[in-house]
């Protein structure tokens, strides 16, 4: 029975929900805890962004102020760095490193960055596959078809791969956003610890996610199979 795979759907879940749960607690302190500590020269995230933007001859990007708690990223299809007020208008050390980061995704896409092209490309595949799969999983499961089960399974894998492929496309920016920041006077090096710890910190948030979603379809197939064999 589907019921009788929650052992199962624990083992597979649980560390990886335990992580995430980490994950976001360690990058919510670490943004917290910098966010209070202003940065020696007194730029705003906003200033910054505009200043990395600007040194890399991307003039023609707008930055934005954007309503909601951490909702930085930029819009490649508006060409737009868009900035939550908390990072925006604050000269902390955690605006500084948040808008550095969300303008090396900007460099990425100005420079063609291919995993950020792929990235992009599923976007619509991933925003179908991430509540359809399941639904069309469960439907398959309990009329017992497995192959509307395994499609379910792999609309649902593009959410994984997504996953996948965000990671280097953050951790690409994260690596330009502290080699800029290191060396355009606009942070101090004796303050680089600190936008580390933010950076760092937001990093995990995607390998935490990466690995909840492949766990998710792990599940899936082992459930799957695991009723075959009975």
């Amino acid at each position: 029975m589907f019921l009788g795979g929650y052992g199962l759907y624990l083992l597979f879940s649980l560390p990886a929900l335990l992580l995430g749960l980490w994950a976001q607690l360690k990058v919510k302190s670490a943004f917290n805890q910098y966010s209070r500590v202003r940065s020696f020269t007194g730029l705003t995230g906003a200033e910054v962004a505009r200043r990395m933007l600007n040194s890399n001859g991307l003039n023609n990007v707008q930055v934005e102020e954007v309503g909601g708690m951490l909702s930085d990223h930029y819009d490649p299809t508006a060409r737009t760095l868009r900035l939550s007020r908390e990072v925006y208008h604050s000269n902390s050390l955690a605006a500084a490193g948040v808008a550095a980061h969300e303008s090396g995704h900007a460099v990425q896409h100005a420079e063609g960055y291919t995993a950020l092209k792929f990235r992009t490309a599923m976007v619509p595949s991933v925003q179908i596959g991430s509540w359809l799969g399941p639904i069309i999983f469960i439907v398959g499961y309990f009329f017992s078809s497995e192959p509307l089960s395994w499609a379910g399974i792999i609309l649902f894998a593009a959410t994984a791969i997504f996953a996948l492929v965000t990671l280097p496309v953050e951790l690409d920016a994260t690596r330009r956003a502290k080699g800029w920041l290191a060396t355009s006077g606009v942070i101090y090096n004796s303050e680089m610890e600190g936008v580390n710890k933010v950076l760092d910190a937001a990093a995990l948030t995607y390998v935490a996610a990466a690995i909840q979603a492949i766990s998710t379809v792990l599940y899936y197939v082992f459930l799957l199979m695991g009723r075959n064999r009975d």
